[in-house]
């Protein structure tokens, strides 16, 4: 359990390993989705440590990794990821981090840098799995193969955006920290992304996870990730993969319907395209097993 300081903040990772006779395993990084953390890649990360290094990191905003810095905490961070003439200019370049999803691209990227990884294997969920696609064709040469799970493509609506983004918005402003003391409310507040039951105590992460991501990093991964711009944008992203990738679908998933994955892999013969029966937005936790199975042949 680890902190680095990634373009000007502190980012969390963490690596699950096994010893081996290999001196040089090759790196699986996890990337979580919105609102959530590297925690729940946890089970899935173990169950691959026998083939693979697996670093385990939150992104920026969420988990454990820090927001953007204030302009005061900018004047005295190090940013060591890129070389930079003062601390003015440092300062400045810091204010200018976005929260669009190119961005993270290039958090991974220092990251990696910073860890000094050269080529690694991606798992990747939900807004994770975008950003991970993006980062496929930014970073080709960096990318062995790819896991997207629960991810596609979705056409542009302007009213059922408007709207979701008004109840977004909302639904990020209040987070009342008192909340998870509700009974059940984390039961409830899972409901939408599952179709099989997790354990009480994954709820219960999941729903911390949500109360303490970074307000700004929140809202506005909710207006980049679900925009026009993105709508417009991933269909091109699909198409132009270049690397070997398995889009995993959740049959009952709301949230991502297995449909929009399975159009974003007709668009790209790299993509395959598997659904798991009788899970929705957390096949790997759902149904682990099965979902094991099919990471497993598709990596070998």
């Amino acid at each position: 359990m680890s902190y680095t300081n990634v373009r000007g903040t502190e980012h969390y990772y963490e690596w699950i390993k096994k010893p081996s006779d290999s001196e040089d395993k090759p790196v699986m990084v996890f990337i979580h989705g919105w609102a959530g953390s590297c925690g729940y890649w946890q089970g899935t990360a173990h169950a691959l440590s026998e083939q693979f290094d697996c670093l385990l990191y939150d992104l920026r905003g969420f988990g454990r990794s820090y927001g953007q810095p204030s302009v005061a905490k900018a004047s005295e961070s190090v940013v060591e990821s890129i070389e930079l003439e003062s601390p003015q200019a440092e300062s400045v370049a810091i204010q200018k981090l976005t929260y669009e999803l190119e961005e993270y691209t290039d958090d991974l990227a220092a990251l990696l840098d910073k860890l000094h990884i050269q080529r690694v294997y991606i798992a990747a969920h939900s807004m994770g799995a975008s950003i991970a696609t993006l980062f496929l064709n930014r970073y080709p040469q960096r990318v062995k193969k790819a896991i997207l799970t629960c991810s596609g493509i979705f056409e542009y609506d302007e009213k059922a955006f408007t709207t979701f983004h008004k109840f977004g918005g909302y639904v990020v402003k209040f987070r009342p920290k008192w909340l998870d003391k509700i009974p059940f409310v984390d039961r409830m507040f899972m409901a939408r992304f599952l179709h099989r039951s997790i354990p009480a105590a994954e709820r219960r992460a999941f729903l911390q996870d949500f109360l303490k991501a970074d307000y700004d990093a929140a809202l506005g991964t909710i207006f980049t990730s679900v925009s026009k711009a993105a709508a417009e944008l991933m269909p091109q992203e699909f198409a132009q993969l270049s690397v070997s990738t398995l889009l995993v679908a959740g049959e009952y998933d709301k949230i991502i319907p297995a449909q929009m994955g399975r159009q974003a892999a007709a668009l790209n013969d790299k993509v395959e395209f598997v659904m798991i029966p009788n899970t929705a937005h957390f096949p790997m936790l759902e149904d682990a097993p099965t979902y094991l199975k099919r990471v497993q042949e598709f990596l070998q």
